[in-house]
């Protein structure tokens, strides 16, 4: 249930005024692999898929092109990161999740948009312009992915705690 919850979260901020690239998506797919159940990992990319299309072409007015597809492919595999944290959730390997996160969806989504608009020459400098423009936005998501990805699998810890039933490695 809080695995739905934090993705819902992570659907409507997308719609809200907040900082660019400093949203709880990456959070909310890690903690969704590892803690809802498997028949549901439809669920995120499906969401997610259709925020990105309504936002592109309603919100914002932009024409749809190929790169969304890289997007929706970092969301599955952020996904599957997630089904990793599973059986062990410690502290490093949820911080090391986060930063994968950050890291893949900069260098992926930056080599996407290089590749797909005429933003940038296309060449090596090129790509490397459009990978230097992005450092603000990679500081931001990182501090996003770390924040969000630290409030969502400590929640269920302090619920617990709160609760007053001992805590357990599952809950992490």
């Amino acid at each position: 249930m809080l695995a739905f919850l934090f993705l819902i979260f992570a659907v409507a901020v997308r719609f809200l005024p907040h900082p660019l690239a400093f949203t709880p998506v990456a959070a909310a797919l890690l903690f969704f692999g590892a803690r809802a159940s498997r028949r549901y990992m439809w669920a995120p990319l499906a969401l997610l898929a259709v925020s990105d299309v309504v936002l592109t072409k309603f919100v914002y007015a932009y024409p749809f092109s190929w790169d969304h597809f890289v997007t929706w492919a970092w969301y599955a595999a952020i996904l599957w990161l997630g089904t990793n944290l599973r059986q062990n959730a410690s502290v490093l390997r949820v911080v090391a999740a986060a930063m994968a996160s950050s890291v893949s969806f900069f260098l992926l989504s930056n080599f996407a948009v290089w590749a797909a608009w005429n933003m940038y020459p296309k060449t090596f400098d090129g790509l490397m312009t459009s990978y230097v423009l992005g450092l603000p936005f990679f500081r931001q998501g990182v501090q996003g992915d770390l924040l969000f990805t630290g409030l969502f699998f400590a929640t269920p810890i302090l619920m617990r705690a709160l609760s007053g039933k001992p805590a357990t490695s599952e809950a992490i």
